[in-house]
């Protein structure tokens, strides 16, 4: 008896594991997709220049924990000495601490440089990717538009009675018009900002 359950069972381990298994096209897919994007981003990161490499890496350095202990650690020897707290150690920038705030201010301006320049470069990676992404996506239409056009032709051959109407499969098969959608949009758009200012008037006064 007990081998026979262990035998009824094991049909079943193996139906669950078939299920959860990928299917190796999709799998393939997938693999491939994620190795263009790979691929693109790498290349994306060598195509800098020395100085933009110089500035992504100020940047994301000056952002992290040990230069925050750093600048903490700093300001409170330099404050520490400088109060004229420790004895045998005369202060070289007494208060109000002159020296101190221009080499601080010197620091911020040329860190927000490299953080506009490195935002910058990030800026026109995301443009880039979204121009992709709506070049796909057009694709995608054009290519969805021809499968209606096939799906239609097939139905009206074999005489099928579709639950769409032929006005909604013309419409959708219509070509999309970019210049006439944008403007669409930016009439919508328009409502939106002029109640916010109107709202926004009416709090001043």
């Amino acid at each position: 008896m007990g081998s026979r359950r262990r035998n009824e069972e094991t049909p079943r381990r193996d139906g669950n594991a078939d299920k959860e298994r990928p299917t190796p096209g999709r799998s393939s897919a997938l693999e491939e997709n994620v190795q263009a994007v790979k691929r693109w981003e790498r290349a994306i990161l060598l195509a800098r220049s020395k100085a933009e490499q110089v500035g992504d890496w100020i940047a994301c350095t000056a952002g992290s924990g040990p230069v925050l202990v750093l600048h903490v650690v700093w300001f409170g020897i330099w404050v520490t000495v400088n109060a004229g707290a420790i004895r045998g150690i005369r202060p070289f920038d007494p208060f109000p601490f002159p020296f101190l705030t221009m080499t601080v201010s010197l620091e911020a301006i040329f860190l927000a440089l490299f953080v506009l320049a490195s935002q910058n470069r990030l800026t026109r990676q995301a443009d880039k990717r979204s121009h992709l992404d709506l070049q796909v996506d057009l694709l995608a239409e054009r290519e969805m538009t021809a499968v209606l056009q096939l799906l239609q032709d097939i139905a009206l051959h074999l005489d099928v009675q579709t639950s769409v109407t032929p006005d909604q499969l013309r419409d959708l098969m219509k070509k999309t018009d970019l210049r006439r959608l944008t403007n669409r949009l930016e009439e919508l758009a328009e409502p939106a900002t002029s109640t916010a200012s109107t709202n926004s008037t009416a709090k001043v006064s």
